[in-house]
């Protein structure tokens, strides 16, 4: 498989409506890790949050210890931990903890921090979020690199802390930071030579329209520290329903696409605009970056996002529940089918083969009927050589020769 194949995931905020029961639904979050896992998906990143009812997940740390022992090959990445939430040594001794019962199969993705809400329990500015998230990482990178931290500022004190395991990972497990629309989240992974998972990569309002432009921010700071940005650190997340038929898609999403909108307008006031009557879908598809239709509209999707960022590491579904859970889990059965392997590489060998064959079919025909032919020849003496060439059609001139 190329260097250049994408990886396929999932990331799960998690964002479930208000009027279902909460435990069913973390239940079925680790079903659907489950049944990815199955589909031969990548990755997961789970998220964190503490207000907004939609979404249930308080620890991806406790989520993600859950859904590994479920799994087999399927990597989980906290999607992301709200650093200036948490005290650094105590992010980095979850996570190496992690790094060891998963054997590797986790990744830490951490961020500021997105509801202003969750902040707000916690006493803290929103104003102070993205800098405590900056103090944090570097000492978190020391931690897990066993350096002894002596640091103390406004919100932690650290007095000779340093991690007594070091990861299972070596050096370390990977590390990603979220990036939106602004060009912060770039400038830290380029820094510190990190992963970078564009959560607005298809949001109409202008993740889109500047991925190129963060990742260029990456690409310069890299420079400046003497790092190479790696394309294959690089995930893009949007939102996806695929159906048979883009009228099965429609009407799959009837289920919970207006409950979504509407959490989305209450976290984001604005956000969506007035539909002005129009049916939700259909303003949703405007945007040209959303997908609620067939394989093959996700497929020009994607191939949309590559022309806009050049290659990328790999395309995150942004888990939600637009339709029901069993067209939900048809939906990602879909995209394994039919979509990933058109940017995996994994059909490659088999269209080239298939390919020689459409291009030679009737050469290759005429020398398997040679040797065939060769072979009733060779034992043509036999009254079942001459039963068998009646039997695939060898009689008339072909029994002649035979005979």
């Amino acid at each position: 498989m190329s260097s250049n194949a994408m990886r396929h995931g999932v990331f799960l905020a998690p964002l479930h409506p208000v009027d279902e029961a909460p435990n069913l639904l973390i239940h079925r979050d680790l079903e659907l890790m489950e049944w990815l896992d199955r589909l031969g998906f990548d990755e997961a990143w789970i998220g964190e949050h503490h207000s907004g009812g939609f979404e249930t997940i308080a620890s991806p740390e406790l989520f993600i210890a859950a859904a590994a022992e479920r799994t087999r090959t399927l990597r989980f990445g906290t999607g992301v931990i709200s650093l200036p939430y948490h005290q650094p040594l105590m992010v980095a001794n979850r996570i190496i903890q992690l790094d060891h019962q998963t054997r590797g199969r986790v990744m830490f993705g951490f961020g500021p921090g997105l509801l202003v809400s969750d902040a707000g329990m916690l006493g803290i500015d929103p104003n102070t979020q993205r800098d405590r998230m900056a103090q944090a990482l570097d000492v978190i990178l020391r931690l897990l690199d066993g350096q002894t931290v002596t640091e103390k500022t406004d919100w932690y004190d650290l007095v000779n802390a340093r991690v007594h395991l070091m990861p299972y990972t070596r050096p370390r497990p990977e590390i990603a930071v979220a990036s939106a629309a602004t060009p912060s989240g770039g400038r830290m992974a380029g820094k510190y030579n990190l992963m970078m998972l564009c959560v607005a990569a298809t949001d109409p309002r202008g993740g889109f329209n500047v991925l190129d432009v963060n990742w260029k921010f990456a690409e310069e700071t890299a420079a400046e520290h003497g790092h190479v940005m790696d394309r294959r650190k690089l995930r893009l997340m949007g939102p996806m329903h695929i159906a048979e038929t883009r009228e099965k898609a429609r009407e799959n999403v009837r289920f919970g696409l207006e409950k979504y909108i509407e959490y989305a307008r209450v976290i984001t006031p604005g956000r969506y605009g007035d539909f002005g009557g129009r049916d939700p879908v259909d303003v949703l598809l405007d945007s040209g970056h959303i997908v609620i239709g067939t394989p093959d509209d996700a497929i020009a999707v994607l191939t949309k996002l590559r022309e806009k960022q050049g290659h990328f590491g790999g395309f995150l579904h942004q888990a939600h529940d637009w339709a029901d859970w069993e067209q939900t889990k048809k939906s990602y059965e879909l995209y394994i089918r039919f979509v990933a392997p058109r940017f995996d590489g994994s059909n490659d060998r088999r269209d080239e083969s298939y390919d020689e064959w459409k291009a030679r079919s009737q050469e290759f025909s005429d020398r398997s009927h040679a040797a065939a032919q060769a072979t009733f020849a060779k034992y043509g003496k036999s009254q079942n050589a001459e039963a068998a060439a009646k039997q695939t059609g060898m009689i008339g001139a072909k029994a002649d020769a035979v005979s």
